[in-house]
C-alpha cells in the first residue's frame, strides 16, 4: 500500500462499524455498533488501487487501521483510523509538505470520542441487512465478561 499512502488516499463515509469480542471456544461472538455519542457520522481514513482482471478495470479500497483506543481494546486491539474536521482535508491534500504529516494522523480517536453498543447476533449473518441489527443485545444473551490486562493464559 505504499504507493496508495503517497497518492490514493480517500475518504470513506459512516455512521458507525461493527467489531466482535470472542466469548471463548464455541461461543458466538458478541458483536458491538460502534459510534459517536452524538450519532454524528464520520470517515474512516482509506487507501484505493484500481488493477486489472481480464482486462477490466476494478477499483478496491481499504481502510486504515491503528491501535484500538483503550476504552475498545477489550473488544478488539485494532480499529479504523477516524478522521474529523481538518483532518479530513489534510489526508486528502497533495502536497509534498502536506504529505509529510500523515503519519500523525493514524491514530485511535481519544477514549469518549466513541461507544461500543452490544447488539443482537442478527448481525453476525450477512443476510440480516435491516435496521434490526442494531438492537440492542437480548437480555437472556450471556454478555461477554470483560477482557482482563493479564489476557488469558489458557484459553
Amino acid at each position: 500500500f505504499r504507493e496508495a499512502f503517497r497518492s490514493r488516499r480517500c475518504l470513506i463515509p459512516a455512521d458507525g462499524f461493527y467489531e466482535w469480542q470472542s466469548r471463548g471456544k464455541g461461543a458466538p461472538k458478541q458483536p458491538f455498533h460502534i459510534h459517536r455519542p452524538d450519532g454524528e457520522p464520520f470517515t474512516f481514513a482509506g487507501l484505493w488501487e484500481r488493477w486489472e482482471k481480464g482486462g477490466e478495470p476494478v477499483e478496491t479500497f481499504t481502510i486504515v487501521t491503528t491501535d484500538a483506543p483503550e476504552s475498545l481494546k477489550p473488544i478488539h486491539h485494532r480499529a479504523p483510523v477516524i478522521l474529523l474536521g481538518d483532518h479530513m482535508e489534510h489526508w486528502l491534500a497533495t502536497s509534498q509538505e502536506a504529505t509529510d504529516g500523515l503519519a500523525e494522523l493514524l491514530t485511535a480517536l481519544p477514549d469518549g470520542e466513541l461507544i461500543a453498543d452490544p447488539v443482537t447476533t442478527l448481525v453476525n449473518n450477512v443476510r440480516n441487512d435491516s435496521p434490526d441489527c442494531l438492537e440492542p443485545a437480548n437480555e437472556d444473551e450471556p454478555q461477554p465478561a470483560p477482557k482482563s490486562a493479564q489476557g488469558d493464559l489458557f484459553g
